[in-house]
């Protein structure tokens, strides 16, 4: 891919000190069309539902190199890491805590709820595609359909431009320049340009979508995701929280395990289908418009030709993480919250935790990670 001047990883420091969107947050293949690689589905192991018990992998029965073990673990506590996972297969090779919880009383651990901050953008995702599956909503609707009419303060001919689709893609031409981009409230929602011709990170577009779901299906938020999602897979301890104009997930940190694993199979808990819309799915996890390649359905996405950061609207000649998989596509979320899945290898890592650094973006941080990870590999 063609490069700027500045190296990835000094691209990449830059961003943490300029960046200032709530969003926390390869290798190029040159090639941006949908694709998923295979995953080995028979070879997967997934946890019962209702237990917490989980089959565990060995890095030495692996053949990894358990000499850099240490230095990871080092890595991840000085960069104030709450929760490490890394799954193989399905299994856990790597758990790991530290430090206390949110109230700073009890020490973390396995039964530990934190929160997922924008990585739960791509729950959101996913439930959008459950009720689509319903027959509750189409993407291609218009957000109005269900918010109404002067849900923004946008000429009606503009706000009838934008659909669910373009909320699921950051594409729906509202104006990032307003005092507070969280902010919900119809005159928060000004216009910018028509959807679908610009790329930002608009947190209120997106939060918005939660009311797309209830109001389409009739349901609670919470009360949705535990039917469609949490049940299917023995999430226990999931919740929606309401925080200012954000709705924040939370969960312990084998929740969010559960979550990828269910991703990485596809949207199939074992041979039990949780999304049967393959269509969807593969359109979530893959570009799904070119302003931004990096970019599903709210998830992020490793080895494209550009990326366009959160807070920022230039589009960048660079891929997410260059020391990834090219494969590598993630939840990314406030001060350091990833699900990162990696299909060729059948390979899940979490990571819940303060942000690294005190850098509200931990670009660089997530880069390093992976370092360190494909080193013990």
């Amino acid at each position: 891919m063609t490069r700027n001047s500045l190296p990835t990883l000094s691209l990449a420091l830059a961003l943490t000190l300029t960046l200032t969107l709530t969003f926390m947050s390869c290798k190029d293949t040159g090639d941006d069309t949908p694709q998923l690689p295979p995953v080995e589905t028979e070879s997967l192991y997934f946890p019962g539902i209702g237990t917490d018990e989980w089959a565990t992998s060995t890095p030495d029965s692996l053949g990894w190199d358990t000499s850099k073990l240490d230095d990871l673990y080092t890595f991840m506590a000085d960069n104030k890491t709450r929760a490490f996972l890394i799954l193989k297969d399905g299994k856990i090779v790597v758990e790991k805590y530290w430090g206390k919880d949110i109230l700073n009383i009890n020490d973390f651990g396995p039964k530990t709820n934190w929160y997922w901050a924008s990585a739960g953008k791509t729950v959101t995702s996913f439930l959008v595609g459950m009720a689509q599956e319903e027959g509750k909503l189409n993407i291609s609707d218009k957000t109005s359909d269900y918010l109404g009419k002067g849900w923004t303060s946008m000429d009606v001919t503009k706000e009838d431009l934008i659909t669910i689709r373009h909320q699921l893609t950051m594409t729906t031409g509202a104006d990032y320049t307003v005092n507070d981009i969280d902010c919900t409230d119809p005159g928060c929602i000004q216009y910018k340009a028509d959807a679908g011709t610009q790329w930002y990170y608009h947190n209120a577009m997106y939060t918005l979508l939660e009311s797309v779901v209830s109001k389409a299906t009739s349901t609670d938020y919470n009360d949705y995701t535990d039917r469609k999602l949490e049940q299917a897979i023995g999430i226990e301890n999931g919740i929606w929280i309401k925080t200012g104009y954000n709705n924040v997930y939370w969960s312990r940190a084998r929740d969010a395990a559960r979550f990828g694993l269910l991703i990485l199979n596809k949207g199939r808990w074992g041979n039990t289908p949780v999304m049967t819309d393959t269509s969807y799915f593969n359109a979530m996890v893959t570009t799904s418009q070119q302003l931004n390649p990096s970019y599903g359905y709210l998830w992020w996405l490793n080895g494209k030709s550009s990326i366009v950061y959160p807070g920022l609207p230039t589009n960048w000649k660079v891929s997410l993480s260059e020391a990834a998989p090219s494969d590598l596509f993630a939840a990314m979320g406030k001060n350091g919250q990833f699900i990162d899945i990696v299909p060729s290898q059948n390979l899940v890592v979490i990571r819940m935790g303060e942000a690294p650094d005190g850098a509200l973006v931990p670009v660089q941080f997530h880069n390093e990670m992976w370092e360190k990870i494909m080193g013990l590999m």
